[in-house]
C-alpha cells in the first residue's frame, strides 16, 4: 500500500470518526429534550427511543471502532485478491 493509499484509509476514518461523534452528540441532545418531555408529562415513554435509537448508535460505534471485522476493511482486501486469483 502506497502512501496516497495510507493517506486516503486514514482519511476516511476520520471522516466515518467524525460522522459517529456528530451522531452521540445528537442523540444525547434529543434524547435529553425527549426525557425532559417524558417527566413534565409524569411518564416514562422516553425509554423507547433512547434504546432503540441507542441499539442504532452502537451499532455505529461497531462499524467505527471495530477495524478488520467480519466484513471491514482487512476482509475487502481478502475478498478482492480472491476474486482475482480466481480470475473473476
Amino acid at each position: 500500500m502506497d502512501e496516497q493509499q495510507r493517506y486516503e484509509r486514514a482519511r476516511a476514518q476520520v471522516i466515518r470518526l467524525r460522522q459517529f461523534y456528530i451522531h452521540v452528540v445528537v442523540y444525547i441532545l434529543v434524547n435529553a429534550f425527549l426525557v425532559l418531555l417524558s417527566l413534565a408529562n409524569g411518564s416514562a415513554w422516553s425509554i423507547w427511543p433512547l434504546l432503540g435509537w441507542g441499539i442504532g448508535l452502537a451499532a455505529h460505534g461497531v462499524t467505527v471502532f471495530v477495524s478488520g471485522g467480519l466484513l471491514g476493511a482487512g476482509w475487502e482486501e481478502r475478498e478482492i485478491r480472491r476474486r482475482i486469483e480466481r480470475g473473476e
